[in-house]
Protein backbone atom coordinates (compact mmCIF):
# COMPACT_ATOMS: atom_id res chain seq x y z
CA UNK A 1 0.00 0.00 0.00
CA UNK A 2 2.88 2.37 0.68
CA UNK A 3 4.18 1.98 -2.79
CA UNK A 4 0.93 3.32 -4.52
CA UNK A 5 0.94 6.10 -1.96
CA UNK A 6 4.44 7.18 -3.08
CA UNK A 7 4.90 9.45 -6.42
CA UNK A 8 6.93 6.09 -7.74
CA UNK A 9 3.82 3.77 -7.43
CA UNK A 10 1.70 7.08 -8.83
CA UNK A 11 3.89 7.72 -11.78
CA UNK A 12 4.38 4.11 -12.87
CA UNK A 13 0.99 3.20 -12.60
CA UNK A 14 0.30 6.55 -14.99
CA UNK A 15 2.73 5.92 -17.08
CA UNK A 16 1.75 1.72 -17.30
CA UNK A 17 -2.02 2.96 -17.73
CA UNK A 18 -1.33 5.70 -20.55
CA UNK A 19 0.72 2.65 -22.53
CA UNK A 20 -1.88 0.43 -21.19
CA UNK A 21 -4.78 1.98 -23.28
CA UNK A 22 -2.91 3.34 -26.12
CA UNK A 23 -2.01 -0.45 -26.79
CA UNK A 24 -5.19 -1.40 -26.66
CA UNK A 25 -6.63 0.89 -29.03
CA UNK A 26 -3.74 0.07 -31.13
CA UNK A 27 -5.00 -3.21 -30.76
CA UNK A 28 -8.67 -3.24 -31.84
CA UNK A 29 -7.90 -1.14 -34.67
CA UNK A 30 -4.75 -3.61 -35.89
CA UNK A 31 -7.32 -6.09 -35.43
CA UNK A 32 -9.91 -4.59 -37.35
CA UNK A 33 -7.51 -3.42 -39.72
CA UNK A 34 -6.08 -6.51 -40.46
CA UNK A 35 -9.74 -8.42 -40.56
CA UNK A 36 -10.59 -5.47 -42.77
CA UNK A 37 -7.86 -6.00 -45.13
CA UNK A 38 -8.23 -10.24 -45.43
CA UNK A 39 -11.88 -9.67 -46.68
CA UNK A 40 -10.60 -6.80 -49.33
CA UNK A 41 -8.19 -9.76 -50.36
CA UNK A 42 -10.75 -11.86 -50.63
CA UNK A 43 -13.26 -9.92 -52.54
CA UNK A 44 -10.32 -8.69 -54.83
CA UNK A 45 -9.20 -12.31 -55.32
CA UNK A 46 -12.94 -13.34 -56.18
CA UNK A 47 -13.19 -10.36 -58.52
CA UNK A 48 -10.43 -11.14 -60.36
CA UNK A 49 -11.35 -15.03 -60.71
CA UNK A 50 -15.06 -13.76 -61.35
CA UNK A 51 -13.64 -12.08 -64.49
CA UNK A 52 -11.33 -14.95 -65.69
CA UNK A 53 -14.07 -17.13 -65.58
CA UNK A 54 -16.57 -14.43 -67.41
CA UNK A 55 -13.88 -14.41 -70.17
CA UNK A 56 -13.33 -17.87 -70.73
CA UNK A 57 -16.96 -18.78 -71.00
CA UNK A 58 -17.23 -15.68 -73.51
CA UNK A 59 -14.56 -17.50 -75.83
CA UNK A 60 -15.16 -21.00 -76.03
CA UNK A 61 -18.98 -20.11 -76.02
CA UNK A 62 -20.35 -23.19 -73.89
CA UNK A 63 -21.45 -23.15 -70.47
CA UNK A 64 -20.61 -26.62 -69.76
CA UNK A 65 -17.23 -25.99 -71.18
CA UNK A 66 -17.09 -22.82 -69.41
CA UNK A 67 -18.48 -24.27 -66.22
CA UNK A 68 -15.39 -27.20 -66.43
CA UNK A 69 -12.38 -24.06 -67.20
CA UNK A 70 -14.25 -22.45 -64.59
CA UNK A 71 -13.59 -25.30 -62.09
CA UNK A 72 -9.91 -25.28 -62.70
CA UNK A 73 -9.91 -21.85 -62.28
CA UNK A 74 -11.28 -21.42 -58.82
CA UNK A 75 -9.83 -22.93 -55.82
CA UNK A 76 -11.50 -25.18 -53.42
CA UNK A 77 -13.56 -22.96 -51.16
CA UNK A 78 -15.14 -20.51 -53.77
CA UNK A 79 -18.13 -21.74 -55.40
CA UNK A 80 -19.45 -21.01 -59.10
CA UNK A 81 -23.10 -19.96 -60.58
CA UNK A 82 -23.69 -19.01 -63.92
CA UNK A 83 -27.35 -17.11 -64.81
CA UNK A 84 -28.80 -16.05 -67.83
CA UNK A 85 -31.24 -13.59 -67.87
CA UNK A 86 -32.92 -14.45 -70.71
CA UNK A 87 -34.25 -17.94 -69.71
CA UNK A 88 -33.15 -17.54 -66.13
CA UNK A 89 -31.11 -20.63 -66.55
CA UNK A 90 -28.75 -21.49 -63.78
CA UNK A 91 -25.73 -23.40 -64.12
CA UNK A 92 -23.99 -24.07 -60.85
CA UNK A 93 -21.30 -27.12 -59.60
CA UNK A 94 -23.48 -28.01 -56.68
CA UNK A 95 -26.99 -26.85 -56.11
CA UNK A 96 -27.63 -29.24 -52.66
CA UNK A 97 -27.97 -28.32 -49.30
CA UNK A 98 -26.85 -24.76 -47.87
CA UNK A 99 -25.53 -24.20 -51.34
CA UNK A 100 -29.39 -23.91 -52.99
CA UNK A 101 -29.85 -21.16 -50.14
CA UNK A 102 -27.19 -19.50 -51.36
CA UNK A 103 -28.17 -19.67 -54.66
CA UNK A 104 -31.31 -18.83 -53.65
CA UNK A 105 -30.40 -15.60 -52.32
CA UNK A 106 -28.07 -14.54 -54.92
CA UNK A 107 -31.31 -14.52 -57.46
CA UNK A 108 -33.41 -12.47 -55.19
CA UNK A 109 -31.11 -9.92 -54.28
CA UNK A 110 -31.89 -6.65 -56.03
CA UNK A 111 -28.26 -5.43 -55.94
CA UNK A 112 -26.64 -8.71 -57.89
CA UNK A 113 -29.34 -9.01 -59.85
CA UNK A 114 -27.84 -5.53 -61.70
CA UNK A 115 -24.83 -6.82 -62.48
CA UNK A 116 -25.51 -7.18 -66.15
CA UNK A 117 -25.98 -3.47 -66.37
CA UNK A 118 -23.20 -2.63 -64.49
CA UNK A 119 -19.74 -3.97 -64.10
CA UNK A 120 -18.20 -6.18 -61.71
CA UNK A 121 -20.60 -6.14 -57.74
CA UNK A 122 -19.66 -7.58 -54.61
CA UNK A 123 -21.94 -7.87 -51.18
CA UNK A 124 -21.47 -9.84 -48.25
CA UNK A 125 -24.46 -11.71 -46.38
CA UNK A 126 -25.31 -12.48 -42.99
CA UNK A 127 -26.56 -15.98 -43.70
CA UNK A 128 -28.63 -16.25 -40.31
CA UNK A 129 -29.56 -13.43 -37.82
CA UNK A 130 -26.86 -15.00 -35.31
CA UNK A 131 -23.93 -14.38 -37.26
CA UNK A 132 -23.63 -10.46 -36.86
CA UNK A 133 -21.37 -11.13 -33.94
CA UNK A 134 -19.51 -13.30 -35.82
CA UNK A 135 -18.14 -12.24 -39.17
CA UNK A 136 -16.42 -15.54 -40.30
CA UNK A 137 -19.89 -16.88 -40.65
CA UNK A 138 -21.25 -14.90 -43.50
CA UNK A 139 -20.27 -15.30 -47.22
CA UNK A 140 -18.89 -13.11 -49.85
CA UNK A 141 -20.57 -12.90 -53.29
CA UNK A 142 -18.87 -11.14 -56.27
CA UNK A 143 -20.60 -11.24 -59.46
CA UNK A 144 -19.52 -9.78 -62.99
CA UNK A 145 -21.33 -9.65 -66.57
CA UNK A 146 -20.98 -12.38 -68.93
CA UNK A 147 -22.26 -11.74 -72.53
CA UNK A 148 -22.75 -15.18 -75.16
CA UNK A 149 -23.98 -14.02 -78.35
CA UNK A 150 -27.50 -12.74 -77.95
CA UNK A 151 -28.00 -13.80 -74.46
CA UNK A 152 -26.90 -12.27 -70.98
CA UNK A 153 -25.83 -13.72 -68.17
CA UNK A 154 -23.94 -13.25 -64.95
CA UNK A 155 -21.05 -15.25 -63.35
CA UNK A 156 -20.88 -15.07 -59.75
CA UNK A 157 -18.68 -16.58 -57.25
CA UNK A 158 -19.07 -17.14 -53.05
CA UNK A 159 -17.54 -17.88 -50.59
CA UNK A 160 -17.34 -18.03 -46.88
CA UNK A 161 -15.11 -15.93 -44.75
CA UNK A 162 -14.37 -18.48 -42.44
CA UNK A 163 -11.37 -19.59 -44.48
CA UNK A 164 -9.80 -16.91 -43.45
CA UNK A 165 -10.49 -17.31 -39.72
CA UNK A 166 -6.80 -19.04 -38.81
CA UNK A 167 -5.28 -16.18 -40.82
CA UNK A 168 -7.03 -13.62 -38.48
CA UNK A 169 -6.46 -15.55 -35.31
CA UNK A 170 -2.76 -15.89 -36.38
CA UNK A 171 -2.49 -12.47 -37.00
CA UNK A 172 -4.59 -11.28 -33.85
CA UNK A 173 -1.93 -13.67 -31.35
CA UNK A 174 1.24 -11.98 -33.20
CA UNK A 175 -0.73 -9.03 -32.31
CA UNK A 176 -1.73 -9.71 -28.93
CA UNK A 177 1.82 -10.87 -28.05
CA UNK A 178 3.81 -7.82 -29.39
CA UNK A 179 0.90 -5.75 -27.13
CA UNK A 180 1.93 -8.03 -24.04
CA UNK A 181 6.08 -7.35 -24.92
CA UNK A 182 5.55 -3.99 -25.06
CA UNK A 183 3.70 -3.81 -22.00
CA UNK A 184 5.93 -5.34 -19.71
CA UNK A 185 8.86 -3.68 -21.64
CA UNK A 186 6.87 -0.39 -20.75
CA UNK A 187 6.53 -1.74 -17.46
CA UNK A 188 9.89 -1.94 -16.40
CA UNK A 189 10.84 1.25 -18.28
CA UNK A 190 8.44 3.12 -16.15
CA UNK A 191 9.53 1.30 -12.92
CA UNK A 192 12.95 2.45 -13.59
CA UNK A 193 12.20 5.97 -14.72
CA UNK A 194 9.79 6.99 -12.30
CA UNK A 195 13.18 5.29 -9.61
CA UNK A 196 15.54 7.94 -11.34
CA UNK A 197 13.22 10.83 -11.43
CA UNK A 198 11.67 10.40 -7.71
CA UNK A 199 15.32 9.04 -6.34
CA UNK A 200 16.54 12.66 -5.57
CA UNK A 201 12.86 14.07 -4.54
CA UNK A 202 13.23 11.42 -1.63
CA UNK A 203 16.57 12.66 -1.20
CA UNK A 204 15.01 16.64 -1.09
CA UNK A 205 12.70 14.94 0.90
CA UNK A 206 14.80 13.44 3.85
CA UNK A 207 16.81 16.28 3.75
CA UNK A 208 13.38 18.83 4.41
CA UNK A 209 12.72 16.24 7.25
CA UNK A 210 16.68 17.43 8.39
CA UNK A 211 16.08 20.45 8.12
CA UNK A 212 12.88 20.61 9.93
CA UNK A 213 14.94 19.08 12.87
CA UNK A 214 16.98 22.02 12.96
CA UNK A 215 20.40 20.57 10.91
CA UNK A 216 20.62 23.45 8.52
CA UNK A 217 23.73 22.25 7.11
CA UNK A 218 21.87 19.10 5.33
CA UNK A 219 22.91 19.25 1.76
CA UNK A 220 21.19 17.41 -1.46
CA UNK A 221 23.51 15.70 -3.32
CA UNK A 222 22.97 17.35 -7.01
CA UNK A 223 22.60 14.18 -9.55
CA UNK A 224 21.81 15.73 -12.44
CA UNK A 225 21.23 19.12 -13.93
CA UNK A 226 17.86 19.11 -15.42
CA UNK A 227 14.85 21.04 -13.09
CA UNK A 228 15.33 18.40 -10.69
CA UNK A 229 18.74 19.72 -9.91
CA UNK A 230 17.86 22.95 -10.30
CA UNK A 231 15.32 22.28 -7.48
CA UNK A 232 18.32 20.61 -5.38
CA UNK A 233 20.56 23.76 -5.92
CA UNK A 234 17.75 26.04 -5.04
CA UNK A 235 17.02 23.61 -1.69
CA UNK A 236 20.70 23.77 -0.87
CA UNK A 237 20.52 27.26 -1.24
CA UNK A 238 17.23 27.81 0.60
CA UNK A 239 19.01 25.67 3.39
CA UNK A 240 22.51 28.13 3.87
CA UNK A 241 20.21 31.22 3.65
CA UNK A 242 17.94 29.85 6.48
CA UNK A 243 20.99 29.07 8.14
CA UNK A 244 22.33 32.27 8.40
CA UNK A 245 18.41 34.01 9.39
CA UNK A 246 18.16 31.50 11.83
CA UNK A 247 21.30 31.74 13.45
CA UNK A 248 20.89 36.05 13.05
CA UNK A 249 17.88 35.54 15.00
CA UNK A 250 19.13 33.84 17.37
CA UNK A 251 21.89 36.15 18.10
CA UNK A 252 19.19 39.03 18.35
CA UNK A 253 17.04 37.12 20.25
CA UNK A 254 19.87 36.51 22.80
CA UNK A 255 21.74 40.26 22.91
CA UNK A 256 18.08 41.11 23.72
CA UNK A 257 17.39 38.74 26.25
CA UNK A 258 21.14 39.74 27.67
CA UNK A 259 19.91 43.19 27.62
CA UNK A 260 16.62 42.61 28.88
CA UNK A 261 18.49 40.70 31.85
CA UNK A 262 21.05 43.51 32.40
CA UNK A 263 18.27 45.99 32.81
CA UNK A 264 18.44 48.11 36.68
CA UNK A 265 14.76 48.61 35.42
CA UNK A 266 12.13 45.95 34.66
CA UNK A 267 10.38 45.63 31.20
CA UNK A 268 7.18 44.02 30.98
CA UNK A 269 5.59 43.83 27.09
CA UNK A 270 2.12 43.60 27.03
CA UNK A 271 -0.44 42.20 23.97
CA UNK A 272 -3.18 44.63 22.90
CA UNK A 273 -6.00 43.01 25.22
CA UNK A 274 -3.23 42.81 28.31
CA UNK A 275 -1.53 39.43 28.07
CA UNK A 276 1.79 39.12 29.23
CA UNK A 277 4.48 38.71 26.27
CA UNK A 278 8.01 39.75 28.03
CA UNK A 279 9.49 39.95 30.85
CA UNK A 280 12.86 40.70 32.71
CA UNK A 281 13.97 39.48 36.35
CA UNK A 282 13.42 43.02 37.64
CA UNK A 283 9.63 42.87 36.00
CA UNK A 284 9.38 39.52 37.67
CA UNK A 285 10.31 40.28 40.98
CA UNK A 286 7.83 43.72 40.30
CA UNK A 287 4.96 41.16 39.32
CA UNK A 288 5.56 38.75 42.08
CA UNK A 289 5.24 41.36 44.86
CA UNK A 290 1.93 41.94 43.23
CA UNK A 291 0.78 38.60 43.39
CA UNK A 292 1.92 38.50 47.21
CA UNK A 293 -0.36 41.43 48.09
CA UNK A 294 -3.55 39.25 46.03
CA UNK A 295 -5.72 36.94 47.44
CA UNK A 296 -6.75 35.04 44.23
CA UNK A 297 -4.18 35.52 41.54
CA UNK A 298 -6.03 34.46 39.00
CA UNK A 299 -8.23 38.00 39.09
CA UNK A 300 -5.96 40.30 38.93
CA UNK A 301 -2.52 39.45 36.93
CA UNK A 302 -1.29 42.69 36.96
CA UNK A 303 -1.66 45.69 39.10
CA UNK A 304 -5.19 48.46 38.46
CA UNK A 305 -2.74 51.47 38.15
CA UNK A 306 -0.90 49.62 35.70
CA UNK A 307 -4.03 48.20 33.69
CA UNK A 308 -5.67 51.76 33.65
CA UNK A 309 -2.73 53.17 32.26
CA UNK A 310 -2.31 50.34 29.28
CA UNK A 311 -6.02 50.86 28.17
CA UNK A 312 -4.98 54.94 28.63
CA UNK A 313 -2.38 53.81 25.90
CA UNK A 314 -4.31 51.95 23.60
CA UNK A 315 -7.29 54.69 23.41
CA UNK A 316 -4.89 57.57 23.20
CA UNK A 317 -1.66 56.37 22.03
CA UNK A 318 0.76 59.00 24.02
CA UNK A 319 3.09 57.60 26.43
CA UNK A 320 1.46 57.39 30.11
CA UNK A 321 3.21 57.59 33.76
CA UNK A 322 2.42 56.32 37.07
CA UNK A 323 3.64 55.31 40.69
CA UNK A 324 2.43 52.50 42.27
CA UNK A 325 3.75 51.04 46.26
CA UNK A 326 4.17 47.56 46.61
CA UNK A 327 5.78 45.87 49.79
CA UNK A 328 6.91 49.11 50.98
CA UNK A 329 8.89 49.70 47.52
CA UNK A 330 8.15 52.75 45.29
CA UNK A 331 7.54 52.25 41.22
CA UNK A 332 7.61 54.92 38.62
CA UNK A 333 5.53 53.00 35.90
CA UNK A 334 5.83 54.50 31.79
CA UNK A 335 3.84 52.80 29.71
CA UNK A 336 5.06 53.15 25.87
CA UNK A 337 2.47 52.09 22.81
CA UNK A 338 3.76 49.65 20.49
CA UNK A 339 2.83 50.20 16.69
CA UNK A 340 2.43 47.32 14.23
CA UNK A 341 2.38 50.04 11.01
CA UNK A 342 -0.41 52.39 11.79
CA UNK A 343 -2.12 50.57 14.28
CA UNK A 344 -1.21 49.96 18.03
CA UNK A 345 -0.57 46.34 18.96
CA UNK A 346 0.40 46.46 22.45
CA UNK A 347 3.09 48.68 25.11
CA UNK A 348 5.90 47.89 26.60
CA UNK A 349 5.86 48.84 30.65
CA UNK A 350 9.08 50.03 31.90
CA UNK A 351 9.16 49.77 35.80
CA UNK A 352 11.86 51.68 37.98
CA UNK A 353 12.73 51.00 41.31
CA UNK A 354 12.42 54.18 43.12
CA UNK A 355 12.50 53.60 46.72
CA UNK A 356 16.39 54.03 46.86
CA UNK A 357 16.12 57.60 45.28
CA UNK A 358 12.95 58.36 47.82
CA UNK A 359 14.96 57.01 50.53
CA UNK A 360 17.48 59.25 50.12
CA UNK A 361 15.04 62.09 49.65
CA UNK A 362 13.80 61.49 52.61
CA UNK A 363 17.25 61.49 54.43
CA UNK A 364 18.11 64.79 52.77
CA UNK A 365 14.87 66.27 53.77
CA UNK A 366 15.27 64.11 57.82
CA UNK A 367 19.09 64.98 57.55
CA UNK A 368 18.78 68.81 57.24
CA UNK A 369 15.69 69.01 59.48
CA UNK A 370 17.94 67.00 62.29
CA UNK A 371 20.92 69.25 62.01
CA UNK A 372 18.71 72.31 62.40
CA UNK A 373 16.88 70.76 65.41
CA UNK A 374 20.30 69.86 66.80
CA UNK A 375 21.99 73.09 66.12
CA UNK A 376 18.87 75.41 67.30
CA UNK A 377 18.95 74.46 71.15
CA UNK A 378 22.87 75.29 71.80
CA UNK A 379 22.89 78.12 69.58
CA UNK A 380 19.41 79.43 71.62
CA UNK A 381 21.32 79.05 74.96
CA UNK A 382 24.17 80.44 73.82
CA UNK A 383 22.73 83.40 72.17
CA UNK A 384 20.19 83.54 75.34
CA UNK A 385 23.15 83.42 77.88
CA UNK A 386 25.62 86.06 76.06
CA UNK A 387 22.72 88.32 75.73
CA UNK A 388 22.20 88.02 79.37
CA UNK A 389 26.25 88.92 79.91
CA UNK A 390 25.55 91.50 77.50
CA UNK A 391 22.44 93.10 79.70
CA UNK A 392 24.61 92.43 82.57
CA UNK A 393 21.97 90.65 84.01
CA UNK A 394 24.41 88.17 86.01
CA UNK A 395 25.08 90.41 89.03
CA UNK A 396 27.57 88.23 91.23
CA UNK A 397 30.93 86.68 89.99
CA UNK A 398 29.23 83.06 90.55
CA UNK A 399 26.41 83.91 87.92
CA UNK A 400 28.98 84.98 85.54
CA UNK A 401 30.93 82.11 85.69
CA UNK A 402 27.82 80.04 85.41
CA UNK A 403 26.79 81.61 82.34
CA UNK A 404 30.00 81.31 80.75
CA UNK A 405 30.58 77.47 81.76
CA UNK A 406 27.27 76.49 80.38
CA UNK A 407 28.34 78.80 77.28
CA UNK A 408 31.73 76.40 76.98
CA UNK A 409 29.57 73.14 77.49
CA UNK A 410 27.00 74.07 74.53
CA UNK A 411 29.47 74.92 72.31
CA UNK A 412 31.58 71.73 73.40
CA UNK A 413 28.67 70.01 72.05
CA UNK A 414 28.08 72.04 68.89
CA UNK A 415 31.74 70.99 68.27
CA UNK A 416 31.26 67.19 68.79
CA UNK A 417 28.22 67.34 66.86
CA UNK A 418 30.04 69.30 63.90
CA UNK A 419 33.13 66.61 64.16
CA UNK A 420 30.75 63.90 63.51
CA UNK A 421 28.97 64.69 61.34
CA UNK A 422 32.68 65.15 59.32
CA UNK A 423 33.82 62.14 60.29
CA UNK A 424 30.69 60.46 59.33
CA UNK A 425 31.05 62.24 55.71
CA UNK A 426 34.19 61.24 55.34
CA UNK A 427 33.81 57.69 56.39
CA UNK A 428 30.64 57.77 54.05
CA UNK A 429 32.46 58.75 51.08
CA UNK A 430 35.46 56.31 51.83
CA UNK A 431 37.95 58.46 53.11
CA UNK A 432 38.09 56.81 56.19
CA UNK A 433 41.81 56.23 57.72
CA UNK A 434 42.49 52.90 59.41
CA UNK A 435 45.97 53.23 61.62
CA UNK A 436 46.17 49.10 62.38
CA UNK A 437 47.95 47.86 64.65
CA UNK A 438 48.27 44.19 66.14
CA UNK A 439 46.78 44.81 69.29
CA UNK A 440 45.95 41.73 72.17
CA UNK A 441 42.05 41.78 71.69
CA UNK A 442 40.99 40.12 75.29
CA UNK A 443 42.71 42.51 77.40
CA UNK A 444 41.89 45.71 74.86
CA UNK A 445 38.04 44.82 74.93
CA UNK A 446 38.31 44.17 78.87
CA UNK A 447 39.62 47.44 79.63
CA UNK A 448 37.49 49.07 77.34
CA UNK A 449 34.74 48.18 79.21
CA UNK A 450 36.38 48.82 82.64
CA UNK A 451 36.28 52.70 81.46
CA UNK A 452 32.53 52.56 82.34
CA UNK A 453 32.46 51.07 85.91
CA UNK A 454 32.26 54.53 87.61
CA UNK A 455 29.38 55.95 85.15
CA UNK A 456 27.77 52.21 85.74
CA UNK A 457 28.00 52.44 89.41
CA UNK A 458 26.44 56.31 89.29
CA UNK A 459 23.73 54.95 87.40
CA UNK A 460 23.40 52.16 89.85
CA UNK A 461 23.59 49.23 86.64
CA UNK A 462 26.10 46.30 86.87
CA UNK A 463 28.20 45.64 84.23
CA UNK A 464 29.91 42.24 83.15
CA UNK A 465 32.99 41.30 81.33
CA UNK A 466 33.43 37.57 79.39
CA UNK A 467 35.70 36.26 77.22
CA UNK A 468 36.53 32.70 75.87
CA UNK A 469 39.24 34.04 74.03
CA UNK A 470 43.17 33.81 74.80
CA UNK A 471 44.84 36.88 76.67
CA UNK A 472 48.01 36.61 74.40
CA UNK A 473 45.49 36.54 71.11
CA UNK A 474 45.90 39.02 68.86
CA UNK A 475 44.29 40.95 65.67
CA UNK A 476 45.08 43.38 63.42
CA UNK A 477 43.08 46.62 63.71
CA UNK A 478 42.88 50.35 64.55
CA UNK A 479 42.09 50.29 68.27
CA UNK A 480 41.20 53.35 68.48
CA UNK A 481 38.09 52.84 66.13
CA UNK A 482 37.45 49.96 67.45
CA UNK A 483 37.51 51.60 71.16
CA UNK A 484 35.06 53.94 69.66
CA UNK A 485 32.76 51.44 68.19
CA UNK A 486 32.69 49.52 71.99
CA UNK A 487 32.57 53.10 74.35
CA UNK A 488 29.47 54.25 71.94
CA UNK A 489 27.63 50.83 72.37
CA UNK A 490 28.76 50.03 76.08
CA UNK A 491 27.68 54.32 76.51
CA UNK A 492 24.41 53.99 75.29
CA UNK A 493 23.81 50.37 76.96
CA UNK A 494 24.49 52.31 80.32
CA UNK A 495 22.49 55.18 79.49
CA UNK A 496 19.46 53.48 78.63
CA UNK A 497 19.37 50.29 81.26
CA UNK A 498 17.34 51.37 84.43
CA UNK A 499 19.03 51.25 87.81
CA UNK A 500 19.73 47.67 89.39
CA UNK A 501 20.05 46.71 85.39
CA UNK A 502 22.90 44.62 84.09
CA UNK A 503 25.09 45.11 80.82
CA UNK A 504 27.15 42.68 79.76
CA UNK A 505 30.22 42.78 77.17
CA UNK A 506 31.68 39.36 75.62
CA UNK A 507 33.92 38.47 72.94
CA UNK A 508 34.16 34.82 71.43
CA UNK A 509 36.35 33.31 68.99
CA UNK A 510 34.53 32.93 65.44
CA UNK A 511 35.73 30.56 62.29
CA UNK A 512 37.76 33.60 60.73
CA UNK A 513 36.84 36.20 63.43
CA UNK A 514 35.93 37.78 66.58
CA UNK A 515 32.29 38.28 67.62
CA UNK A 516 31.38 41.49 70.32
CA UNK A 517 28.41 41.63 72.16
CA UNK A 518 26.93 44.03 74.21
CA UNK A 519 23.97 43.58 76.09
CA UNK A 520 21.89 45.54 78.29
CA UNK A 521 18.48 44.87 79.90
CA UNK A 522 17.13 48.30 79.73
CA UNK A 523 13.89 49.42 77.60
CA UNK A 524 14.55 48.19 74.50
CA UNK A 525 14.23 49.49 70.95
CA UNK A 526 10.50 49.21 69.25
CA UNK A 527 9.80 46.83 66.47
CA UNK A 528 9.30 49.83 63.81
CA UNK A 529 12.64 51.31 64.50
CA UNK A 530 14.68 48.48 64.70
CA UNK A 531 15.47 49.32 61.16
CA UNK A 532 16.47 52.87 61.34
CA UNK A 533 18.68 52.49 64.06
CA UNK A 534 22.22 52.85 62.71
CA UNK A 535 20.18 56.13 60.74
CA UNK A 536 22.17 59.13 61.45
CA UNK A 537 20.10 61.19 63.92
CA UNK A 538 18.13 57.93 65.61
CA UNK A 539 17.42 58.59 68.48
CA UNK A 540 15.06 56.59 70.86
CA UNK A 541 13.11 59.04 71.99
CA UNK A 542 10.78 60.53 68.86
CA UNK A 543 11.18 64.27 70.65
CA UNK A 544 14.75 63.96 70.42
CA UNK A 545 15.47 65.61 73.54
CA UNK A 546 18.58 66.09 74.61
CA UNK A 547 19.81 64.01 78.20
CA UNK A 548 20.27 60.63 77.53
CA UNK A 549 19.72 60.78 73.84
CA UNK A 550 22.83 62.37 72.68
CA UNK A 551 23.56 63.80 68.82
CA UNK A 552 22.07 59.76 67.46
CA UNK A 553 25.54 59.90 64.93
CA UNK A 554 26.70 57.37 67.21
CA UNK A 555 25.51 54.53 65.59
CA UNK A 556 25.66 55.53 62.42
CA UNK A 557 29.62 56.06 63.02
CA UNK A 558 29.88 52.58 64.85
CA UNK A 559 28.61 50.99 61.52
CA UNK A 560 30.77 52.77 58.81
CA UNK A 561 33.94 52.23 61.11
CA UNK A 562 33.02 47.98 61.34
CA UNK A 563 32.20 48.19 57.68
CA UNK A 564 35.67 49.41 57.01
CA UNK A 565 37.09 46.64 58.94
CA UNK A 566 34.94 44.47 56.60
CA UNK A 567 33.21 43.20 59.15
CA UNK A 568 29.08 43.45 59.98
CA UNK A 569 27.12 44.65 62.89
CA UNK A 570 23.61 44.27 64.14
CA UNK A 571 21.12 44.23 66.64
CA UNK A 572 18.17 42.63 68.97
CA UNK A 573 16.07 44.26 70.06
CA UNK A 574 12.68 43.63 72.40
CA UNK A 575 10.92 46.29 74.19
CA UNK A 576 11.27 46.26 77.74
CA UNK A 577 13.93 43.54 77.98
CA UNK A 578 16.85 44.62 76.95
CA UNK A 579 18.84 45.60 73.35
CA UNK A 580 21.81 43.42 71.93
CA UNK A 581 24.29 45.20 69.83
CA UNK A 582 26.99 42.16 67.63
CA UNK A 583 29.69 42.80 65.66
CA UNK A 584 32.15 40.78 63.82
CA UNK A 585 35.53 41.45 63.02
CA UNK A 586 37.22 39.48 60.80
CA UNK A 587 40.92 38.29 60.75
CA UNK A 588 43.21 40.78 58.62
CA UNK A 589 40.23 43.35 58.57
CA UNK A 590 40.69 46.84 57.59
CA UNK A 591 42.45 48.89 54.88
CA UNK A 592 45.99 49.23 54.14
CA UNK A 593 47.11 53.07 54.55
Amino acid sequence: MRLWRSVVGKLWVTILLLVSFVLFILTILLLEFFQNYHVDEVKKELTNTAEKVARVVENHRDLDLGMELGKEIIDEPVNILIVLDNDKSVYSDDSEGIHRDIQNLIMKDKELQKVSDEKTVKKEFELSPDSSDNRYENIIVVGTPLHLDDRDGSVYLYQSLGVIKDTTRQTTRLILLAAGIAIILTTIFAFFLSTRITAPLRKMREAAFEVAKGKFDTKVPILTKDEIGELATGFNQMGRQLKFHINALSQEKEQLSSILSSMADGVITFNRDGTILITNPPADRFLQQWYYEQSDMGDEPIPTSVRELLQNVVVTETEQTGEISLQGRSYVVIVSPLYNNNTIRGAVVVVRDMTEERRLDKLRKDFIANVSHELRTPISMLQGYSEAIVDDIAESEEEKKEIARIIYDESLRMGRLVNDLLDLARMEAGHIRLNKDSVPIMPFTERVTNKFLGLARDNSVSIYFKSNVDRDKEMIMDPDRIEQVLTNLIDNAVRHTPEDGTVTVSLTGEKGGFLFHVKDTGSGIPEDDIPFVFERFYKADKARTRGKAGTGLGLAIAKNIVEAHKGHIQVHSKLDQGTTFTFFLPFQSGIDE
